[in-house]
């Protein structure tokens, strides 16, 4: 496995969080990387921490790393969008070092949140 910062997909997440308000996500502490050579076949991108009581015992605080494999490079542009969406809710309001699970992170979570993102780039189009 070989592993690239991905500063164009950090910039991505950062207007997706900022744009959606999703104010408890600290994006100092957020970071995206690019994954090469994953034997994964179904697998698009993964959310990583460490758990809580490493955190704890090493006395520092909650990051969360967002993996991007190599299909995610084939998705359109909104297909991206709300993969980074997806990924996104997988991070608890409290961010600290815990994860959402599958029953809030859903499609229609991610669609409603897709929707407004597209919402809000239209309007911040129009005003421009």
């Amino acid at each position: 496995m070989r592993y690239d910062y991905a500063p164009d997909l950090k910039n991505r997440l950062i207007e997706i969080v900022k744009t959606l308000d999703m104010n408890h996500i600290d994006l100092n502490r957020v970071e995206c990387l690019r994954s090469f050579g994953s034997s994964t076949k179904r697998t698009i991108a993964r959310c990583h921490t460490i758990g809580k009581v490493m955190q704890k015992g090493m006395k520092i605080p909650a990051f969360y790393t967002i993996e991007f494999l190599e299909r995610f490079d084939k998705l359109n542009n909104e297909q991206q969008d709300k993969v980074i969406i997806h990924e996104l809710l997988h991070i608890p309001k409290t961010f600290g070092g815990g994860f959402r699970q599958h029953d809030f992170v859903c499609e229609d979570n991610i669609n409603n949140l897709h929707r407004n993102l597209q919402i809000s780039r239209k309007n911040k189009s129009f005003f421009v």
